[in-house]
Order: C-alpha cells, then structure tokens, then sequence
C-alpha cells in the first residue's frame, strides 16, 4: 500500500495539473466516451472524483465498474502523470448524499455523472529541466533505460498490493 507522503505527493501533483484525459478501457459495447476532465478531490484513500458528460443511454446499461486510464498534462508543467484504476459510477442518491465531500454532493445534475476512480497505479514523468546535450549524456541515458528499463524522471507508484506471483509448475526436460 502507497504511504502517506507519496499519497500527499500524488495528491498535490493531481492538483497541480487538475485537468486530465479520460479513457475507459472496458471491452463492452457501451462505455463512457474519453474525454476531459477535472478532478474535483483526491481523498486520503486514493479515489478522484469527478463529473463526466451524461451520455445519451440510461446509466444502467453501462458496466457501473470498469478500467481507465487517465493521462495528466498541463502546458509550462516539467512534469507529467498517468494514472490507472478502477472506475465506478456513482448513481445512488443514498450514496450521493451520504457523500462526506459537500461541494461534489452540490455539482450534481442531470446533465453529469460523478466518477469516483480508485487508484490502482501512477506514473509520474519528469521533464529535464535543461536540455541535455552531449555523448556522454547521451550514453548514460541509453545505459538507464538499458539497465533498468525506464528512463531517467521516471518514478511509478503502486496504490494497490500486488497481485501474487503465480508458481508455475513447468519443468524443462533435460
């Protein structure tokens, strides 16, 4: 489970950057458009909430859980964040107004649906601030990303425990 300080950081980060693509990566035939959004609030447990446009469909002929991805950009930023999780839609007036959040209880409507994204994973990029120039630089990137498959900026985040490796049973014949 992500700590607090990288949860406080990741919350600043989203908060900084505010605006994010939104992707739904379920495989139905009925899935909320991609689109932009604003994340309203990212809580202590690592949800985002935030609204999407209604679509034209009623809410229930859609998956009320799905995978997304959302890709956090913001002009002059020397950074960047992606984040994956799970979505889920928000329908249930119980559960709208049980909402501990009175601002995002007030935004909705009937022309928006609120979001709520549990955090499985972030990726953070970070932009050079200088432009690195010169062989020798150069070859110590390419020797990063050689070694330990990532480039330099680049730091990823877990915000759920990982899956348990599977204990394969194979055996090569000799």
């Amino acid at each position: 489970m992500l700590n607090q300080s990288d949860l406080r950081f990741l919350q600043e980060k989203i908060q900084d950057l505010k605006n994010a693509l939104f992707f739904a990566q379920n495989t139905s035939l009925l899935r909320i458009a991609t689109t932009i959004v604003s994340v309203l609030k990212v809580d202590e447990m690592g949800q985002m909430w935030f609204f999407v446009p209604r679509p034209q469909q009623t809410l229930n002929e859609f998956d009320q859980e799905f995978p997304v991805r959302l890709e956090f950009f913001k002009k002059g930023r020397q950074f960047f964040l992606h984040v994956s999780g799970k979505a889920f839609i928000v329908t249930d007036p119980e559960e709208i107004n049980g909402l501990v959040h009175e601002d995002i209880r007030e935004q909705v409507d009937s022309h928006m649906v609120l979001i709520r994204v549990n955090m499985l994973k972030a990726d953070y990029f970070e932009a050079g601030l200088e432009h690195q120039t010169g062989w020798w630089k150069d070859i110590r990137n390419q020797l990063h990303s050689w070694l330990f498959n990532t480039r330099p900026g680049y730091r990823p985040y877990y915000l759920a425990d990982p899956a348990m490796p599977m204990l394969s049973s194979y055996r090569p014949v000799a």
